[in-house]
C-alpha cells in the first residue's frame, strides 16, 4: 500500500514523497474478538519478528496487526537504506520531525484500524521507533488531525510504546492547551510507556522526558515503568506487564498472565 502526502507546503523536494510500506502481517484472536492493535517494529526490523512474539502473549481476545515500514534511506545510518517509518537523523526527540513520513505512517496505522469492526476496541503500540511512531498517532488522535492538518479518523483506546521517545514534543503543549477537544481526548487516552534504563540506543532519558511531556501536555492517562538493567530490547517482566495493562485499559475477558 503506498501513501502520497501532497499537502506538506515543505518544497517539491518533498512535498510529494510515496512511501511503499512492505508487508503485514496478522495474528488473529484466539477467542472472542474484544481488540485490535497496530504493532510497530523498530529500525531496521519487520512485521514478522514481532507477529511471532505477540501470538505468544496470554491476550486471546485480541487481533494484532504488524505492518512493515517503508525501506527508506535513513539519515542516523548516514543514508543506507532500511525499513523506518520517518526518516531520522538521531533516536531521541532532539533532531527534527520529518512531519510528511509521520503523517504517511500514521495513516498507514488508521487506514489498518479503519475496516475493524465497530465494537472492538482499537489500540496502537510498538518497540523504539515503533513507538515513537505509536505516540506520534495518540496524538494525532489527540487533535484529531494529522500534522498536514487532514482529519484523523481513529478513535484509539490504548497506546503502548516501549523503549522510544515522542516526536513533535516541543510543540505539543500548545496545539493541546488550544483546544478543549483536543485537551479532552488527550486526558481520556490510555498510554503505557516502558523503558530500559540501561538502554544504548534510545537513552533512557527520553523515554523519561516523553513521559513528563505528554503529562504536561494533558495525557493524563499515563502510566511509565522503568526498568533497571534493561537494555535496548524486551523481556518477559515487561511484556507481562503490557498484557495486564492491556486486559485492564481494554476490559478484556478471559486473559491471564
Amino acid at each position: 500500500m503506498s501513501y502520497s502526502n501532497h499537502s506538506m507546503g515543505s518544497g517539491s523536494r518533498t512535498a510529494r514523497r510515496t512511501f511503499e510500506f512492505g508487508r503485514t502481517h496478522v495474528v488473529r484472536p484466539k477467542g472472542k474478538h474484544q481488540a485490535t492493535i497496530v504493532w510497530l517494529h523498530g529500525l531496521g526490523d519487520n512485521g514478522s519478528s514481532w507477529s511471532q512474539l505477540l501470538e505468544n502473549l496470554p491476550l486471546p481476545n485480541i487481533k494484532w496487526i504488524c505492518p512493515t515500514a517503508p525501506t527508506r534511506p535513513v539519515a542516523v545510518l548516514g543514508g543506507f537504506p532500511c525499513t523506518a517509518w520517518f526518516d531520522v537523523g538521531e533516536l531521541s526527540d532532539d533532531g527534527p520531525d520529518d512531519l510528511d513520513g509521520l503523517d504517511a505512517s500514521a495513516a498507514h496505522i488508521a487506514n489498518l484500524l479503519s475496516t475493524e469492526p465497530a465494537d472492538v476496541k482499537l489500540g496502537v503500540g510498538g518497540f523504539s521507533m515503533g513507538a515513537a511512531t505509536a505516540l506520534y498517532s495518540a496524538t494525532c488522535y489527540a487533535q484529531a488531525k494529522y500534522g498536514n492538518n487532514s482529519p484523523y479518523p481513529v478513535n484509539l483506546k490504548a497506546v503502548v510504546g516501549l523503549s522510544g521517545w515522542l516526536p513533535g514534543s516541543r510543540s505539543l503543549r500548545n496545539k493541546i492547551e488550544g483546544s478543549h477537544e483536543a485537551a479532552r481526548r488527550a486526558a481520556s487516552l490510555p498510554i503505557m510507556l516502558c523503558h530500559g534504563m540501561n538502554d544504548d540506543v534510545v537513552a533512557y532519558n527520553y523515554g523519561e522526558r516523553s513521559a513528563h511531556c505528554l503529562s504536561s501536555a494533558g495525557f493524563r492517562y499515563l502510566t511509565f515503568k522503568a526498568y533497571d538493567g534493561l537494555g535496548h530490547y524486551t523481556v518477559p517482566k515487561e511484556m507481562d506487564e503490557v498484557c495486564t495493562w492491556l486486559t485492564a485499559r481494554l476490559g478484556l475477558e478471559g486473559c491471564h498472565s
